[in-house]
């Protein structure tokens, strides 16, 4: 967890005060019964100063997690948090910010978590208790349970801790914590106990056992802090019945493994050259070494054009995974992203080889596919070649026909430019999954990683079947596979609240033959289990029902349309208000104090934002006498998925289109436009003001030039409104320049052109030859312009930018 900071220098006199607050306290309690988590954090402050103080709460939470509650109590009064439908949330928001209050906001999202933020003015000697809760359900992934808390307090906190307790009716077999930060000292300030049905970890180090060193003012505690358990299992499954709610926990064991059947269908085109590719190549060499004998597999490859390692599946022999280890060092990049024809390809292979018996028919077959890019993306401007289908609607159902149900799909999105939202949902439709694979130096082991949590099926074609007559609004209750070290959950509802029983029919197909057997719960007894009534909290059951419920509601809302879509919506959006959490379709408004002229604050759950692209034009004709050929935004295109929502801007006219409807507009109008979660305002002739929701707001200016002019032509100008509100993943060619860049420049010396410099900038630890100029800044004058000095990099920002230049070239504005 992150909390309290503020931006000043500190307070030499007293460490545990900065910028006049000192933070006195903070607490992480989490209770955790039948692997449902409910965590509380709470944080207490004083202004030490002699002035009103803003105090900043700060946490970051994982992303699987739900926020349920939230309140600030200054000086004993509370302000309690309300979650509210989020477009009702957006009107308050909307009505605090039109009272000329700045409104808080919490949107950032990280890899693993995402950020909760508030802050608050408080009067001198005034104290503040933060107190934040959420729930999750906590996943089994290679034989244990996993909560994880990040921990980044930012100063000295005199009374720091975190407190788990673990209540589990099975028994408890292991149980570990660490932190990333932990050094030997900290490791003894670790307590751990468990026994039977309980454990307990408590982690609250001392003020000196915080610092870095002995004499120093910052704190050591910055980074991950982990809890890991399981549980016992005498049976394969658990059934737990409370107050008319059940949960069924499956995970055998001591099954044997079944073979499998993999198809890697990998992205070779241009964009993956460089690091990518080879952190791709790292990855499959290991895995390839993970692969058993029994073991099918082949590699697809798709660039412009789609090519095999083999024709056919083939078995995991020594001999062909040494051929296969030389095609992977071999794997070269170029060209475009034909992802439909490689896709296609390997359905095809897998088909074929259990329609002509290839493969054991007790065994599981699986497609893993690892793009950058969008379909038919080009990268290296090789624009007359046919890379086959670029339409995700048409590539979805010709996936989703070839499938047929008959094995999962996971889709691996490496990187910044991938369409995600188009491989989640097709990856959903096809009873897989969909994972970001984030470009950085464990890239390699994120991949990795994925596959070894789908290396080791057990079971295929798993039903938990309960009697229809009995139990109402039941979770997902078949899988493809069940995969060793995880766990399958389902939950539901008991239509007569007073039974005490309950029969569940299990059936799965294993690697010798079929798993079938029934099992029956008795409510009296599993009352007798949970006598440890301080270890439980609430109607955990029914909270971890409903939590489960809402998770796959919104994950069928990926794929479904229409109606079907608006069901789904309706349904999630009512459990998610009933039980109070906030989920991307609700908002929790936190309303402050009126005297901290801070108004309101809303908390969303963080979504696919938003995705803007740019086509550059040049000058009328190329200027002979320059070097450097000018270049300008000639239209662009913003889109928000979420909203269905795409607007097209040209020097000449503007198009909001908002599913199939389209609407026009030209330069020469004066137009507000209003409607759900979107704000479009164009100032004739001048510029354009865009909000999407309560995030950053986009400005598109019209720069004009003379009509004859022998050069240059109309352009626009693409400026961003309150850049604190964009993501942690704000990410592009232009996007990635939203996060601040250390840089120094060293040994300025005349370059080819006298008035022009050259000098050495350290950027990124690259040592890059820049040249000075000067460039027209727009924002205050949007006629003329203002120039400012800048350090111009050469070779297309090679060195400074994340990748190379033709990664972020795409194939249409959407």
């Amino acid at each position: 967890m992150e909390f309290f900071y503020v931006h000043e220098k500190r307070n030499v006199d007293n460490d545990l005060v900065v910028n006049g607050i000192e933070i006195y306290s903070t607490k992480i309690d989490s209770k955790v019964t039948s692997r449902f988590a409910h965590n509380v954090i709470t944080s207490r402050a004083v202004n030490r100063g002699n002035v009103s103080k803003e105090v900043f709460f700060d946490v970051e939470l994982p992303k699987t997690a739900f926020i349920t509650n939230f309140s600030m109590t200054i000086d004993g009064v509370t302000y309690p948090g309300t979650i509210k439908e989020k477009e009702a949330a957006k009107k308050q928001y909307e009505k605090a910010v039109s009272r000329g209050q700045t409104a808080g906001l919490v949107k950032a999202s990280g890899r693993k978590t995402e950020k909760f933020t508030v802050s608050v003015n408080i009067k001198a000697a005034s104290k503040v208790t933060f107190e934040l809760t959420y729930e999750e359900l906590l996943k089994r992934r290679f034989g244990k349970y996993e909560m994880f808390i990040k921990v980044k307090p930012k100063q000295l906190v005199k009374d720091f801790e975190i407190e788990v307790n673990i209540f589990e009716p099975q028994g408890i077999t292991e149980l570990e914590a660490e932190g990333t930060f932990i050094t030997n000292e900290l490791q003894n300030t670790i307590k751990k106990t468990f026994s039977e049905k309980k454990g307990h970890i408590s982690f609250k180090p001392t003020l000196d056992q915080q610092r870095t060193c002995a004499n120093c003012s910052q704190s050591v505690l910055d980074g991950d802090f982990t809890v890991r358990y399981d549980v016992k299992r005498t049976t394969p499954d658990n059934l737990q019945i409370v107050n008319g709610y059940f949960v069924h926990f499956f995970a055998p064991t001591n099954l044997p493994k079944l073979p499998k059947n993999v198809i890697f269908v990998m992205d070779n085109s241009g964009s993956m050259h460089g690091r990518p590719m080879e952190q791709t190549k790292e990855a499959l060499l290991k895995i390839l070494d993970d692969i058993k004998e029994d073991d099918f597999f082949n590699f697809i490859l798709f660039n412009t054009h789609v090519s095999t390692w083999k024709d056919k599946l083939v078995k995991a022999t020594p001999e062909n995974l040494d051929e296969a280890r030389k095609f992977v060092r071999d794997i070269d990049t170029l060209g475009m992203t034909n992802l439909h024809g490689g896709l296609m390809k390997g359905i095809d292979i897998l088909n074929a080889a259990h329609e002509g018996n290839l493969v054991s028919k007790r065994s599981a077959s699986v497609i893993i596919m690892l793009t950058d890019g969008q379909p038919n993306q080009d990268n290296s401007n090789i624009s007359w070649f046919d890379a086959g289908v670029s339409d995700t609607q048409t590539i979805q159902r010709d996936v989703k026909n070839a499938i047929d149900g008959k094995y999962p799909l996971y889709n691996l999105g490496f990187g910044s430019g991938v369409d995600y939202g188009f491989l989640e949902k097709m990856a959903l439709e096809n009873k897989g999954l969909a994972r970001r694979i984030y470009p950085d130096s464990d890239a390699a082991l994120q991949l990795q990683g994925f596959y070894d949590e789908v290396s080791n099926p057990m079971l295929t074609d798993v039903e938990l079947n309960y009697p229809e007559n009995e139990i109402s609004d039941l979770t997902t209750n078949s899988f493809k596979h069940f995969y060793d070290g995880s766990e399958i959950v389902v939950a539901g509802r008991l239509l007569d609240s007073n039974q005490n029983h309950l029969t569940v029919g299990v059936r799965g197909e294993g690697a010798n033959d079929a798993l079938a057997y029934t099992t029956q719960e008795d409510a009296e007894q599993m009352a007798q289990a949970f006598q440890e009534k301080e270890y439980i909290f609430g109607e955990f059951i029914e909270r971890l029902w409903a939590y489960l419920t809402i998770e796959q509601l919104l994950e069928k809302r990926i794929a479904a349309t229409g109606e079907e879509r608006e069901n789904l919506t309706a349904e999630a959006l009512a459990l998610s208000l009933k039980y109070k959490f906030v989920t991307p379709l609700t908002s929790m408004v936190v309303t402050k104090p009126e005297e901290s002229d801070s108004g309101d604050v809303i908390a969303d759950k963080p979504t696919e934002g938003i995705t803007v692209n740019g086509e550059l034009i040049g000058d009328k004709r190329a200027n002979s006498d320059a070097k450097i050929q000018n270049s300008y935004f000639g239209k662009l295109g913003i889109a928000n998925k979420h909203l269905d929502l795409k607007l097209t801007v040209t020097p000449e006219k503007i198009t909001v289109q908002n599913g199939n409807e389209k609407t026009g507009f030209t330069w020469l109008d004066s137009v507000t436009l209003q409607q759900a979660g979107l704000t479009l305002i164009i100032n004739r002739k001048k510029n354009l003001v865009l909000s999407m929701g309560s995030g950053a707001s986009f400005v598109v200016v019209l720069h004009q030039v003379w009509k004859k002019h022998p050069l240059h032509q109309d352009f626009l100008g693409l400026y961003t409104l309150e850049e604190d509100k964009l993501s942690e993943q704000t990410h592009g060619l232009l996007g990635q320049f939203f996060h601040p860049i250390d840089f120094t420049i060293l040994e300025i010396h005349p370059g080819s052109d006298p008035k022009k410099p050259d000098a050495t900038m350290i950027v990124k630890n690259n040592e890059l030859i820049v040249t000075r100029g000067w460039q027209k800044d727009y924002r205050r004058d949007p006629t003329h312009g203002i120039d400012i000095p800048c350090w111009f990099v050469h070779d297309n920002g090679a060195g400074l930018i994340d990748g190379v230049h033709t990664d972020y070239i795409v194939s249409s504005l959407f």
